[in-house]
């Protein structure tokens, strides 16, 4: 055989695992097959010589072009104004075949994506290889052009931003945190179809009488605040580019958020959650609930 039909063949049998690895990173079945076309030219053209471990090496190809790539996205966002529609791109939702993205999401999670396109691209790649994959840091750290050690610090820095601060809570818990957390970033960042995405379609959202009182109503744009505002698009278009100056919080062990204004705890946003969907968001102004809040 052939070195180059050997090569061809070795690359085919580890497409589903670099698939994989690039559908994570860059979040969109279109953006990884891009990736995946792009590496197998690189490698195709560089040939073998001088390579130990073929399957590493694969794998720092595709990674690195899925680096540049994210590098690309977020200069071009960078580059859009803030009223921009395209600037409203989740992790998820891009490419050219929504069924396909969906399944990527379902398979992955929404939350998870969500927050992973919070990520700077080095600390993405690095969280991603080393949690996701297992590549060593030492493999991580050739790919983002950093030490081991500051390879292990940017996975560090994106698990505490992903899976929030406490590593000990049980999987249930931190997959609730991961979806309250990601809908925050969804809403801070205007994007609707995220926050769609992350709503059971029968979500409700309501505010306590404290808060309609200090003038909730108002702020968030409803008369039915208290009564129930109901339905998941409903609920999203009232989020959408608001909640900037929440903090991640617990209540009563469970994810949640607060209001703080100069320095004062006003409302406190608790979640209902079944499955991996949101069902009810409640504002409470109430301050024996207030107490009971634990902020990061």
């Amino acid at each position: 055989m052939k070195d180059a039909d050997w090569l061809a063949e070795r690359f085919q049998a580890a497409r589903p695992r670099l698939q994989r690895i690039a559908q994570r990173i860059l979040g969109s079945t279109a953006e990884s097959d891009d990736a995946l076309q792009e590496s197998w030219l690189r490698i195709s053209r560089a040939g073998t010589g001088g390579v130990e471990d073929l399957d590493a090496w694969l794998t720092t190809v595709v990674a690195r072009i899925c680096l540049d790539a994210l590098k690309r996205r977020k200069s071009r966002r960078e580059e859009l104004t803030p009223d921009d529609p395209r600037g409203d791109v989740v992790a998820f939702a891009p490419g050219e075949r929504p069924e396909e993205e969906a399944v990527l999401a379902d398979s992955v999670g929404v939350a998870l994506l969500v927050l992973l396109d919070e990520l700077t691209p080095a600390e993405r790649v690095a969280f991603v290889l080393h949690d996701m994959f297992d590549v060593p840091f030492d493999d991580v750290a050739a790919i983002v052009e950093r030490t081991p050690e500051a390879a292990r610090q940017l996975a560090s820095r994106a698990r505490r931003r992903v899976r929030g601060a406490s590593p000990s809570r049980d999987a249930g818990k931190r997959r609730h945190d991961e979806l309250v957390r990601a809908f925050f970033a969804a809403s801070r960042a205007g994007n609707f179809s995220a926050l769609l995405a992350l709503l059971d379609p029968e979500a409700t959202l309501r505010g306590d009488a404290v808060v309609v009182a200090m003038g909730g109503g108002s702020y968030w744009q409803s008369g039915s605040l208290e009564t129930g505002i109901k339905g998941a698009e409903p609920v999203a278009k009232t989020f959408l580019g608001r909640a900037r100056a929440a903090r991640p919080a617990y209540f009563e062990g469970e994810p949640a958020a607060v209001w703080v204004h100069e320095g004062r705890m006003l409302v406190l946003f608790r979640f209902t959650i079944a499955g991996d969907r949101i069902t009810g968001i409640d504002l409470i102004g109430e301050p024996a609930a207030l107490e009971r809040v634990a902020v990061e």
